[in-house]
């Protein structure tokens, strides 16, 4: 059987926790990762937001040959509560999903992206 883009993303919306932008903004002590593109990024983004594009989101946690043997800070300890976004949710869940798979525990993504965000009046930073 062959999977579309979208039953992909399905299957892992059934494995997440997808919360409210009004909760999002409500959690503390997350870090808050948009995956998107680095363009979309600087177009918007979350207050407080950190940018590491869904492509390379595993390879940043075990600083793999893929990204230079780097890895992103914000993704050494996976105890830490993350929130993942990206425009309208559904790379976000896939990468939600990725990330528990990891061994991340505390995974969170925000429901309807960074669309539902802005529909709900809550602040965006803009470079």
């Amino acid at each position: 059987m062959t999977l579309s883009a979208s039953d992909l993303v399905q299957e892992a919306r059934s494995r997440i926790r997808e919360i409210a932008p009004q909760q999002a903004a409500a959690a503390e002590g997350c870090v808050l990762v948009d995956v998107r593109e680095p363009a979309e990024f600087q177009t918007g983004h979350l207050p407080g937001a950190i940018n590491i594009p869904r492509g390379v989101l595993e390879f940043e946690v075990e600083a793999h040959p893929a990204v230079a043997n780097v890895a992103d800070p914000a993704l050494a300890r996976k105890d830490r509560p993350l929130l993942v976004y990206c425009r309208t949710g559904g790379r976000a869940a896939l990468a939600a999903d990725a990330l528990q798979r990891m061994g991340f525990s505390d995974v969170r993504s925000i429901a309807g992206g960074i669309v539902a965000w802005t529909e709900a009046g809550l602040p965006v930073h803009n470079r």
